[in-house]
């Protein structure tokens, strides 16, 4: 932790993915408001529980041998504005948002959907690990966001954007 209170950078994350969906922006919106279906569709979520109308409890894993337990508690939830945000607690802090867009005139045209995730990593093991892994852990990430891409594609119709790949991710 510095001076000021920021954590390290090595433990702080922005990630960034944006795709082009062929289902309207209302088709997209009810697949993401429902967490507890993400297992079957995103293999790297392991495990979703809700634990009221406005939290949850997420386990997900990537390519690396580790778990990561996260709360989810809902900030907000506007499906005329296409937006999906919570705060996450636990083996991560910050806050991860889903955004929709109409893709052009007319319902037909599509969705552009958004992901950011802005996070403090807080898992005990992979905090202490050294400075070099950082990369390591960005690989991870990219590799699980590169499914989450095909699994909507595969599921309603979704597709990525041109340019978006993991090497577009933001860090």
């Amino acid at each position: 932790m510095s001076d000021d209170g920021t954590p390290p950078r090595r433990l702080h994350y922005r990630f960034r993915a944006d795709w082009w969906g062929a289902a309207a922006p209302a088709a997209v919106y009810r697949v993401l408001e429902l967490p507890e279906e993400y297992p079957l569709w995103w293999p790297q979520v392991r495990e979703v529980r809700r634990l009221g109308p406005d939290h949850g409890h997420c386990r997900f894993r990537s390519v690396l041998p580790v778990d990561l337990s996260v709360t989810v508690r809902a900030v907000r939830r506007d499906p005329v504005a296409g937006v999906l945000e919570v705060a996450l607690g636990g083996d991560l802090d910050g806050r991860m948002r889903w955004t929709l867009a109409a893709g052009g005139a007319g319902a037909a045209a599509g969705t552009r959907v958004g992901y950011r995730q802005d996070s403090v990593l807080r898992h005990p093991l992979l905090r202490r690990l050294p400075r070099g892994t950082r990369p390591v852990l960005l690989a991870n990430h990219a590799l699980m966001m590169r499914t989450a891409r095909r699994g909507p594609r595969a599921w309603m119709g979704v597709r990525p954007e041109p340019g978006t790949g993991p090497g577009q991710e933001r860090v």
